[in-house]
């Protein structure tokens, strides 16, 4: 069968994304290059990076917004079937995993941007919101972050009663807790100030400080401590 004319083995060895990546390094791919890598074949009428660039102008060139994409949103591209979407998906996700890794490592946060940026790499670019805890030493020594609750796009389920006991269960000294706005507001809602009440008086009563409430989002974030607020009625 001959070759469509537009295939990637057509082209120049130097030139082909899996060659250049190995001959020059990742670094020298651009980033529709990179995707190309993980659609893995074209159709007859483009070549994988001709897809790869089609996603990506639709994201606006942007990475951040690559991340955003579902499934779904992936798989309705011209070329892309459900294997090679989840191939996309899968990398995109061990990125995520990396940054948080790298961030974690860090062990202690000193202050509310410290725990931005951590929380920041698993909920900037979700589009529903999700509800996490972190739990620190007495020295804010990070012991472990896990998700405990998600909701749809404008609210999320928190149970006071789940935080404090996985703090217990860690034998935490303190919780600092992190939720996402998709729709990008900065500013919490009364849900958010009645539940970071409730959080703050709980943690009080247990002598298991809740040390702020971070709002996420993929501009950035408003924190509940910084603004003197983590006990306003």
């Amino acid at each position: 069968m001959t070759e469509p004319s537009n295939s990637i083995r057509l082209w120049a060895p130097d030139e082909r994304p899996r060659e250049k990546l190995l001959q020059k390094g990742p670094s020298t791919l651009s980033d529709a290059e990179l995707l190309a890598i993980f659609i893995g074949t074209g159709t007859r009428d483009e070549s994988a990076v001709d897809i790869a660039r089609r996603i990506l102008a639709s994201c606006g060139n942007s990475v951040v917004e690559l991340g955003r994409l579902s499934l779904h949103d992936l798989t309705a591209f011209k070329g892309m079937g459900a294997a090679k979407g989840v191939s996309v998906l899968a990398a995109i996700e061990l990125s995520r995993r990396r940054r948080s890794g790298e961030v974690i490592e860090k062990k202690r946060v000193a202050t509310s941007r410290d725990v931005y940026e951590y929380f920041a790499e698993s909920m900037g670019d979700l589009v529903h919101e999700e509800f996490w805890a972190m739990f620190l030493t007495r020295n804010n020594k990070v012991i472990t972050t896990e998700k405990l609750g998600e909701g749809g796009f404008n609210s999320t389920v928190v149970d006071p009663k789940k935080v404090f006991a996985r703090a217990l269960g860690h034998n935490a000294s303190g919780v600092i807790v992190a939720h996402n706005h998709p729709s990008g507001n900065l500013s919490p809602s009364q849900e958010d100030r009645k539940i970071t009440r409730k959080l703050f008086l709980t943690g009080k009563n247990l002598d298991l400080p809740v040390l702020d409430h971070i709002i996420v989002t993929q501009q950035g974030y408003f924190s509940f401590a910084d603004e003197g607020i983590l006990d306003a009625e």
